[in-house]
């Protein structure tokens, strides 16, 4: 794969939420929550074209409202049980039937916090290495496997890892996708598809990753998410960033 291949972002919002009901078009910061990731994808200087994939009115004026073409989401791909890999290979089908785009991003609309420049970062690992996928990380923090445990209805709790660690400066290093950013490449995203994919299938086997610091990304599943978001973007524009 060359540096000059075709980059397509695909910014994918449903209009159902279980968490925080129609999130991905709520308000943050004076605009719609969708607004920021597209302008995220705008700002990356390896994105050529954008799309957004919705099956919510609110999110899709949105994003015409920005300019930006959208591709309505059939209603079985807009349940909660369907895998972001399908609409994914939905909207790019339908938006570049003619193949152009050999580098797919994946942008969720629920998250409007990313650190400037972690798109091209994400693209850029993709294109040197020639890998299958690249997606940002960032560090579990205390909240480690090694310290989960299961609890039963009578509150019963059993470790779910028999280990010695006591500090937390003693946990082996272990990272968990942030949501940022994941960027594959458009033949591993359509040769994944079967009725019987394993919902990760798409990221191929040669999966990398770059690592985002903790709070960088943040991700808008709860009321609560929304306050950190809103708070950090009133910060960034009281600083002059963004």
């Amino acid at each position: 794969m060359t540096d000059t291949a075709p980059v397509l972002a695909v910014v994918i919002g449903r209009a159902g939420s279980r968490g925080l009901p129609g999130k991905n078009a709520l308000p943050l910061a004076g605009r719609p929550l969708i607004c920021h990731t597209i302008d995220d994808a705008r700002a990356a200087s390896t994105v050529d074209r954008i799309v957004v994939s919705t099956d919510g009115d609110a999110i899709a004026a949105a994003a015409e409202s920005m300019t930006v073409p959208v591709v309505r989401r059939p209603r079985d791909l807009a349940t909660g049980t369907a895998t972001v890999a399908a609409a994914v290979r939905h909207a790019v089908t339908e938006h570049d039937a003619a193949g152009v785009a050999r580098v797919i991003v994946i942008l969720y609309a629920n998250v409007p916090v990313r650190p400037a420049g972690l798109i091209d970062r994400v693209v850029g690992v993709l294109l040197e290495t020639g890998a299958d996928s690249v997606q940002s990380y960032c560090g579990v923090g205390k909240h480690h496997p090694y310290w989960m445990v299961a609890m039963d209805g009578d509150g019963c709790v059993t470790p779910l890892h028999d280990n010695p660690v006591d500090r937390r400066q003693d946990l082996p290093s272990l990272l968990i996708p942030d949501g940022g950013v994941i960027a594959v490449t458009r033949a591993g995203l359509l040769a994944a598809a079967s009725g019987t994919e394993h919902p990760h299938a798409f990221l191929g086997a040669d999966r990398r990753g770059v690592e985002t610091a903790p709070g960088e990304v943040v991700d808008v599943d709860t009321p609560h998410d929304l306050v950190v978001a809103e708070a950090y973007l009133d910060r960034a524009v009281a600083g002059g960033v963004g």
